[in-house]
């Protein structure tokens, strides 16, 4: 018998739009597989879908800001007659609650990151046409007790806590050469400024089997490069329950929590570090020709995690580890747990262990009580470690953050502004020089795509020289590489392929290249 929620969604279209980090990025994908094998189709024109869907963010007000918009911009056109499905995910309906429902009429449900297996149930719902109640029309972990919460359903059954690719690993594209693995979920910092423990919840780790077993299903259809993902990735740490007997054997495992044995005598246990999950995957999925992950913690990154980055050829030499700030004096303020002197002996560790690391960073400007003597601190450690680039923001009080509540927003909005640019400035000085010293030198390059020179301004081609076809790609240290092939048939077929780039120019964020030779065959 089929499933008749299957044959009333076949002529459903959706509309889905994501905004903020990498984890929301997963989870839409992980949502529009799901979706996808209910019998839903997804294309990109907002207007004219049956059901719109946005992946929401809370850290950025910005993001936030938009995400609203569009809500009030679907709530003219249904009260104009339009009949559309409106359904807001991810962590501004966790933060926010059932309150946007009545904010936002127009919002058909909304659904929080860790609820998103009760979506398509909700969502089946709408299109059938039934008004529910606001408890029916949200799926939410809760406030209230989001680290409880948490930690129980990670002890009961992390896989439904994560999804992780609990949806269907055999409907994901193959044509998708890059894939994020998320081995953490939630938060355990609690930094002033940042509301992701309160929308993820606490941190919790995936088992390393299953992580291993995603990676190789994900290369068997067709993954070429893996991002593994977690708020505070290398803080992953997974406890295994071993039994053991009388003579102190470990005791053969039949099941979670079951042994062959009716009574073992003893329980000892075996972690997982984040450098054990790195040279497993790198070792037991040898296909997997790029290992990457973000975003990294910088206080208590042990050398073993460089370590095992040096040892094994396959696994990116790319940190991202965000600094913040400059100010000691600051970083006490947002609670980050470490200070300048610390953050900068574990860069000097980075590339005394990995010489060729590159490494990135996130920088807020304009954080309450911030000094100009403060924001020149944070010039100078740009200026000392060399970030290959940095993203950067200018703080806005955020509500379910301590920092709201606690200090006022004090900092000059024209100060904001000054001091943003000029790190802007500062930040790509210095990204030139990195990139300039790479020009000369072979660099392997993963081909993401036609460059967005290529597909501007209405799919125009603008030829970087005439005639020719230009790809993007990204490096082992996460530069930015263009160069030039033959034509539209050469290109597409190296798209999701690794090849040779010889770097013969450069700018502030991008090496200009000529291909050598593919490395790895499509």
């Amino acid at each position: 018998m089929e499933d008749s929620t299957l044959n009333s969604n076949n002529a459903r279209t959706i509309y889905l739009e994501t905004f903020g980090c990498q984890m929301n990025e997963l989870d839409s994908e992980l949502v529009q597989d799901q979706l996808l094998a209910l019998g839903y189709m997804f294309h990109g024109d907002r207007a004219s879908a049956d059901v719109v869907l946005f992946n929401t963010c809370s850290v950025r007000e910005q993001a936030e800001n938009k995400v609203l918009s569009r809500i009030g911009e679907l709530g003219v056109e249904k009260k104009d007659g339009r009949e559309v499905v409106v359904g807001m995910l991810g962590c501004l309906p966790e933060r926010e609650g059932k309150k946007l429902l009545s904010a936002y009429p127009q919002l058909d449900f909304i659904c929080g990151p860790s609820e998103l297996d009760h979506l398509p149930t909700m969502l089946h719902n709408a299109v059938a046409g039934e008004r529910l109640s606001a408890s029916d029309r949200s799926a939410l972990q809760g406030n209230r007790s989001r680290r409880s919460a948490a930690l129980s359903a990670a002890d009961d059954n992390l896989e439904l806590l994560d999804l992780a690719r609990a949806f269907n690993p055999d409907h994901r594209r193959s044509s998708d050469k890059s894939a994020y693995v998320r081995i953490t979920r939630g938060c355990n910092k609690f930094c002033t400024y940042c509301v992701v423990p309160n929308t993820r919840g606490a941190e919790v780790h995936r088992p390393p089997d299953a992580i291993i077993e995603e990676c190789r299903q994900l290369v068997q259809t067709g993954a070429v490069e893996i991002t593994l993902l977690g708020q505070t990735v290398n803080h992953y740490r997974y406890t295994h329950d071993l039994a053991l007997n009388s003579e102190g054997k470990e005791v053969p495992q039949i099941g979670p929590g079951l042994t062959a044995f009716r009574k073992p005598l003893d329980v000892s246990h075996r972690i997982t570090t984040f450098a054990n999950l790195l040279q497993r995957i790198h070792d037991e999925v040898p296909n997997v020709q790029r290992l990457r992950f973000v975003t990294s913690y910088p206080k208590d990154f042990g050398n073993d995690i460089l370590e095992v980055m040096r040892d094994c050829p396959r696994i990116c030499n790319y940190l991202h580890v965000p600094a913040q700030s400059g100010s000691n004096r600051i970083l006490k303020l947002m609670n980050r747990g470490y200070t300048i002197e610390e953050y900068l002996e574990f860069i000097e560790r980075a590339r005394k262990i990995i010489p060729e690391v590159e490494i990135a960073g996130d920088i807020i400007v304009g954080f309450p009580t911030e000094t100009e003597e403060d924001y020149e601190a944070t010039c100078e450690l740009i200026r000392k470690v060399r970030f290959k680039n940095n993203f950067v923001f200018h703080y806005s009080p955020r509500p379910g953050t301590v920092a709201i509540d606690r200090f006022e927003d004090d900092v000059p909005r024209e100060d904001k502004r000054r001091w943003l640019n000029s790190i802007l400035a500062l930040g790509s000085e210095i990204s030139g020089e990195v990139h300039k010293q790479y020009e000369g030198t072979t660099v392997d390059v993963f081909v993401e795509r036609l460059s967005p020179k290529m597909i501007k301004n209405n799919g125009v081609k603008l030829m970087w020289e005439s005639g020719k076809v230009q790809l993007s790609g990204r490096t082992g240290g996460d530069l930015i590489c263009v160069f030039d092939v033959d034509s539209e048939e050469i290109a597409n077929d190296l798209i999701g392929t690794v090849v040779e780039v010889e770097v013969t120019n450069s700018a502030p964020l991008l090496l200009l290249g000529a291909l050598v030779h593919n490395l790895v065959e499509r």
